[in-house]
């Protein structure tokens, strides 16, 4: 009996998928990219027509020494890593590799890990796609040149430990750029005013808007134009000069991309966008369910298609004609257009099976993880039903020379609106149950005259970024999240709240990166190269005449920017903390693992502390701060300043008001603040009393 060799990435999906194949088949996993270009130098050959130089990353020496120990063993090597650029990229790293040239070597993708995606993938091998590695390749090379030429440029001229990104600046510049408008934002004043009106057989009042006059719209602008308004109406009868009744309907959603996911995911679950994407890949990957054993759950999760396949599309149909009826069948959609290439070997993102609905697995996934899925079930049942539909009803209400409007629609059919409403939907303002007819005669029951500003454009939080990336077609579905986790992570963005705002040294690199590098930070460019890679997946497009024509140029920018560009100086925050040996204030420094506390008298004093944040509670114990503190493994705790003279812990962020039935200590858990003494039990909503 031949052996046979599945090579997959994640070492999660090697005892799930040598479960569906069988003896006949061993499963290795290469834990991601096993070469790839060199950290201490650029790793390209610009003299020698731009080759990519690749070496067997650091640390992975023993598990290519495993990898090729079983493919001696094996008749057949199947290539089995993710089906998109990069999976396709690290398939072809593992065939020079491991030297498989002289092996029986095949490439094979699923979109799901399921018993019949995996032995349906073994059915349809093919050879690696060469352009779907040099588009990967392409873009690892743009993306080196950029970090190792202008990073440096950056720690010359403000300070080390900074970097530079074709995405990542794009995405700062995107944010500044929203601050410095939010910044130079002239409020102005506006007024609206509503008629409340009572209707026969009504039992609420409606709310008409004020529109105009017979002659056309007139914007309110002041409180006297407001209040002349309401004294030319005097006494004047509110009568229905017209009225129109129609229906429309709501389509219903797509199913997931990457993108949409994760702006739903950060609306409705808080969820950043890194957390989904590592929720989705678990999901992924698959989850112990009971005597099931390990299942994938969803389908890939890095993909901008809303294709569904025709086994998914006929299992989600047999699903609502079981638990809804035929009425609730939605005909099949069309994927949606853009005007970029849309990767349609991926489906959207679904369950692999609709029948497991979230509630057979409320007691086998975490909290998340089972939160997560839901929002993909139920947005990818949705996306097969039919559209909700609405009669409406549109009113202009006269009061002399003025005109009022209202506008009031009905839900007759929930349709997809069952299942799913999406956190944008908005409940109707008024009701009318057909009470109201033309010549109609409304009383007034009061006026609601409302000042207003115009207000600023909204901070970008981590879901509207990723929209506006993606609307302006830079980067694509799997560089999304580790963009903003690095932009984040260097410092040049501040996240409060769910916003995002850029920090003086973020806007310190921005303008480096406009004054110096104009071309990385031009939307259009990086936009442009994003449909040049496209041309390479597709083979219109040569990968190297695209760097040919990238490098010199960026070349001449870094040269340039090394001559030019003067020194920038980005002061330490100064804190409250005084040195131990000399005395001196201390300042906020920043190292590999976050702040800490330094005495500004370096080298000459070198005392350190780390940084604690305080969150204004005292300790129950012993009186002290109760400061926020990091596990090793990265967890958030809270503990006592005074540590170890004082033991005091609690995972839950403790608050400064005592439990009102035992004067025990309150902490926040999700929506709540609960009693952090078990016996008491005494739990209140959050809102209830502001921390």
């Amino acid at each position: 009996m031949s052996k046979n060799l599945v090579i997959v990435e994640s070492p999660a999906k090697v005892k799930t998928i040598k479960k569906f194949l069988g003896d006949d088949f061993e499963v290795a996993a290469s834990q991601g990219h096993v070469r790839d270009l060199p950290k201490s130098s650029l790793g390209i050959d610009v003299e020698h027509d731009y080759e990519p130089k690749y070496i067997t990353i650091r640390g992975k020496g023993d598990l290519v020494a495993e990898l090729r120990k079983l493919v001696k063993k094996a008749d057949n090597v199947y290539l089995a890593t993710d089906p998109d650029r990069e999976g396709e990229a690290i398939s072809w790293h593992l065939y020079h590799t491991l030297k498989l040239e002289n092996k029986k070597t095949y490439r094979i993708t699923f979109n799901e890990i399921t018993q019949n995606a995996v032995k349906e993938s073994l059915k349809h091998p093919r050879e690696i796609d060469m352009d779907l590695v040099d588009a990967q390749q392409t873009r690892r090379m743009l993306d080196r040149m950029v970090g190792y030429r202008i990073s440096p440029v950056l720690w010359a001229k403000v300070k080390r430990g900074l970097s530079a990104g074709r995405v990542q600046s794009i995405a700062l510049k995107i944010i500044c750029d929203r601050e410095r408008e939010i910044d130079e934002f002239i409020p102005e004043e506006y007024w609206s005013l509503d008629a409340v009106l009572g209707v026969d057989k009504e039992k609420k009042p409606v709310s008409a808007k004020y529109y105009g006059t017979k002659k056309g719209k007139v914007e309110l602008t002041s409180e006297k134009q407001v209040k002349d308004i309401i004294a030319d109406i005097g006494k004047k009868q509110f009568k229905v000069v017209d009225i129109t009744n129609g229906e429309r309907s709501r389509k219903a959603p797509l199913p997931f991309t990457t993108s949409t996911l994760q702006q739903e995911a950060s609306k409705v679950l808080g969820f950043s966008t890194s957390k989904t994407m590592r929720i989705a890949q678990q999901l992924y990957e698959g989850i112990e369910i009971g005597k099931e054993g390990t299942v994938g759950l969803i389908s890939y999760l890095r993909t901008d298609s809303t294709r569904v396949s025709d086994e998914a599309e006929k299992m989600a149909s047999k699903y609502i004609k079981k638990h809804y009826s035929d009425e609730y069948q939605g005909a099949k959609q069309e994927a949606a257009k853009s005007g970029k290439k849309i990767q349609d070997a991926h489906e959207a993102i679904r369950p692999t099976d609709i029948n497991r609905n979230p509630d057979s697995l409320k007691d086998v996934l975490q909290r998340d993880h089972l939160r997560l899925y839901t929002l993909i079930w139920k947005r990818f049942l949705a996306s097969r039903m039919a559209p909700a539909k609405y009669t409406t009803t549109n009113v202009k209400v006269g009061a002399g020379e003025h005109i009022f409007t209202l506008s009031a629609s009905t839900c007759v059919f929930d349709g997809f609106m069952s299942v799913y409403t999406s956190s944008d939907d908005k409940e109707e303002e008024n009701t009318l149950k057909g009470t109201i007819g033309k010549d109609s005669v409304l009383k007034l029951k009061d006026f609601d005259a409302k000042q207003h500003f115009t207000q600023p454009p909204a901070h970008f939080t981590e879901a509207s970024l990723v929209r506006a990336l993606e609307e302006k077609g830079i980067g694509r579905p799997s560089t999304y999240a580790p963009t903003i986790t690095t932009i984040q992570q260097r410092r040049y963005v501040a996240k409060e709240g769910k916003n995002l705002y850029s920090t003086e040294l973020g806007n310190a690199v921005d303008d480096i990166m406009k004054e110096a590098f104009p071309t990385i930070v031009d939307e259009n460019f990086t936009a442009n190269l994003e449909t040049l890679l496209d041309g390479v997946e597709n083979g219109d497009v040569k990968w190297k005449t695209i760097v040919r024509n990238f490098y010199p140029d960026l070349d001449a920018a870094v040269q340039n920017a090394e001559k030019e560009l003067e020194k920038i100086k980005i002061e330490d925050e100064l804190s409250d903390e005084i040195c131990e040996e000399c005395g001196k204030r201390m300042v906020i420094k920043y190292g590999p693992h976050g702040k800490f506390f330094a005495c500004p008298g370096f080298p000459d004093c070198r005392f350190t502390k780390p940084f604690f944040e305080r969150i204004g509670v005292a300790c129950p114990k012993c009186g002290k701060d109760v400061v926020m503190k990091m596990s090793q493994k990265g967890r958030r705790y809270y503990g006592c300043l005074g540590y170890p003279d004082c033991d005091f812990v609690s995972w839950d962020k403790p608050i400064e008001k005592k439990c009102p039935k035992c004067g025990g200590m309150m902490v926040v858990k999700g929506s709540r603040n609960l009693c952090s003494n078990k016996e008491c039990g005494y739990s209140e909503n959050r809102n209830k009393d502001k921390e």
